[in-house]
């Protein structure tokens, strides 16, 4: 009888809480990927070897080294004895790397994310059982994807956010399920995330888009969307009230900032449901009909990388239109009706 392979599993360390140490004032990511792989018990059957790809705190986190870790992601995923990848990662824009790796995503092997809420080292740390998950993870699951796995729950990229700031149950979907939970030993599978088609890896240059989130609230005016305009904001995300609510005023600057080529995605600051078009005086009726393009269910963090993904791989203002709507994963008929209309 053969032998039963052992998996492989790549560890891609870039820091984050999980990898953080006492600095004397605070914690910031200083421990190496074998450091924190140390802290965690290995899945039975499993090998692994590490990556240090970085060492940042997530919210120092910038886009050419997001797009540094989804090439090495790709170049891993070229080798056939690779059985699945787990990314180290810090909690505070892990939702957003997460979307943009899954933009990308081909393969039928797993692509997980994870970190924690508690510091190396600290004796009620939540690192190394998140480790732990997202090894088996790893090693058990095929074809759904690039994974947030965190706190023993198992969660698609799209949709999933930061729900909390401290506790260890940090992440969540707020408008639809996650995909299962993880626990004693195996990992169960309860949903099927939909994604569009993968887009192609981006050819990217040294001078990357700018992309901008501007907030409403009450008294709010345009003058942060226009002034992200006049910085040279190739995409802006405006983050309305309610179903996707602003002013007038807004809708004014929306169509202005459209009409030079820059990209308005439509997103709202309530945690759940969707952008809808109800309201009229400034709502989400007349920012659409400017020319904003609404994310559905898609959160600020999350439509910003949409709209990046979009920006990075079209340079016509109607096909970048087009390129977002397909990241946000409106049906293609939709997609081409509205292209068509435009």
């Amino acid at each position: 009888m053969a032998a039963i392979r052992e998996r492989r599993i790549v560890v891609i360390s870039t820091g984050g809480t999980i990898a953080s140490r006492w600095q004397g004032n605070g914690y910031a990511a200083d421990a190496s990927g074998r450091d924190v792989l140390a802290t965690a018990a290995l899945p039975e059957g499993l090998t692994t070897e590490v990556v240090d790809l970085f060492n940042v705190n997530s919210p120092r986190l910038t886009t050419a080294q997001q797009l540094t870790l989804l090439r090495r992601v790709h170049d891993v995923l070229a080798d056939p004895t690779v059985d699945g990848i787990v990314v180290t990662h810090g909690t505070d824009t892990l939702e957003e790397t997460a979307l943009l790796l899954d933009l990308y995503h081909r393969d039928q092997r797993p692509v997980v994310l994870t970190g924690a809420q508690r510091p190396l080292g600290a004796t009620d740390g939540d690192g190394p059982g998140n480790l732990y998950d997202a090894l088996l993870t790893a090693a058990t699951v095929r074809g759904l994807g690039v994974l947030v796995v965190f706190d023993g729950k198992v969660h698609a990229a799209r949709g999933t956010v930061k729900t909390q700031t401290l506790v260890a149950d940090a992440f969540a979907d707020p408008s639809g399920p996650r995909i299962g939970e993880v626990g004693f030993g195996k990992v169960a599978v309860r949903h099927r995330p939909e994604r569009p088609r993968p887009l192609d890896l981006p050819y990217t240059t040294a001078r990357l888009p700018r992309v901008d989130m501007v907030m409403h609230h009450v008294d709010a005016d345009p003058l942060l969307l226009e002034t992200a305009v006049r910085a040279g904001a190739q995409g802006i995300v405006l983050v309305a009230t309610g179903a996707g609510n602003a002013t007038p005023e807004f809708v004014g600057a929306v169509a202005d900032a459209v009409r030079q080529g820059v990209l308005v995605a439509l997103t709202t600051r309530v945690p759940s449901g969707p952008v809808t078009e109800i309201y009229t005086h400034g709502g989400a009726v007349d920012l659409v009909a400017a020319g904003a393009v609404p994310t559905g269910t898609l959160r600020a963090g999350q439509a910003r990388i949409a709209v990046l993904a979009a920006l990075l791989d079209q340079t016509d203002p109607q096909a970048r239109t087009t390129a977002l709507r397909h990241t946000l994963g409106q049906p293609a008929d939709e997609v081409q009706a509205l292209a068509a209309t435009a």
